[in-house]
């Protein structure tokens, strides 16, 4: 007798559990062939009962254009406490190794589809519809990723004008003024955001990196805050200030091992604060970037040693 087969099943591989060990390869590296889904759920939780299965048959249906990965908190609380899930069900998408969109809450079966719709057009898919824009995407990104502000804003705002309600060129436009150093133009480009946008995953991002320049600037020069932790290294909030101020002088390496000093000193200084600022880094970066990959694995040693 031939085996069944139901004819609803996603093909193998394309939706898997994923733990904090394996996130990385099956979700930033994955997601630079196609767009990966995580839907991050615990068995606990109702409306997670309700999104998932909407989520599977929408990806299964998508024949490959798109992923998904599963993620219990309760078993991987450290994605979730990274990527700052305040609850669930929380769904994000990623491609080319960065978060591009996401919500939080039960949706129906229409927004559900929408979505990965929306996420496979974004990307290419969908018999290449709107390919010419996820092409421009990509190509701002590169420009961004190399330090070329200027064009990369030229592009993201060719890219705004073709597409109005783009949140990855609106995210990406204010990433480039604010590494241009034009944080009057980044916040312009932020606050002109619906409120109902701003959970997206990359402009959640763009006003974390905003708000850290905003500091930045308010912290003062490198120079003198770095002579007051020389003259006295126990003064963590001179430290912490320091760190904020690399930061957002594009020190970003150099500022992660500032903070992860004080937590080395005293983990539990001010209410947490030196971990705190580090999850405000990491978030600003985005998940792929190699500071936060190093600084991530730095300080989960630090928290086991």
């Amino acid at each position: 007798m031939e085996p069944i087969i139901d004819p609803n099943a996603a093909p193998a591989g394309l939706i898997k559990d994923a733990t904090a060990q394996s996130f990385v390869q099956d979700v930033i590296e994955a997601s630079q062939e196609v767009p990966v889904i995580v839907d991050f759920w615990a068995p606990w939780c109702g409306p997670c009962k309700q999104l998932g299965p909407l989520l599977e048959k929408a990806v299964t249906q998508a024949g490959g254009a798109v992923r998904m990965v599963k993620v219990d908190i309760d078993q991987s609380p450290q994605i979730a406490q990274q990527l700052r899930i305040q609850s669930i069900p929380a769904v994000f998408a990623f491609y080319q190794g960065r978060p591009v969109d996401g919500f939080q809450g039960a949706l129906p079966e229409s927004q559900v589809k929408a979505f990965v719709d929306r996420l496979i057009e974004a990307s290419g898919g969908a018999n290449g519809k709107d390919s010419a824009v996820a092409e421009a995407l990509e190509q701002a990104r590169q420009l961004l990723d190399s330090g070329q502000h200027g064009a990369a804003a030229q592009l993201y705002d060719q890219i705004l004008q073709h597409e109005p309600g783009n949140m990855a060129a609106t995210a990406g436009l204010a990433q480039a003024l604010l590494g241009a150093g034009d944080l009057a133009g980044a916040r312009t480009t932020l606050d002109a955001v619906e409120e109902k946008d701003r959970s997206h995953a990359a402009i959640a991002a763009a006003l974390t990196a905003l708000a850290l320049a905003e500091r930045a600037a308010e912290a003062g020069d490198v120079g003198p805050l770095r002579e007051a932790v020389d003259a006295d290294p126990a003064n963590h909030q001179a430290r912490l200030d320091l760190a904020v101020a690399l930061f957002g002088a594009g020190r970003q390496e150099e500022a992660v091992d500032e903070l992860l000093e004080i937590f080395r000193r005293d983990r539990k200084w001010n209410d947490d604060a030196a971990r705190k600022q580090l999850l405000e880094f990491f978030e600003a970066l985005g998940p792929a970037d190699p500071v936060t990959l190093g600084g991530r694995r730095k300080l989960s040693s630090l928290l086991f040693s």
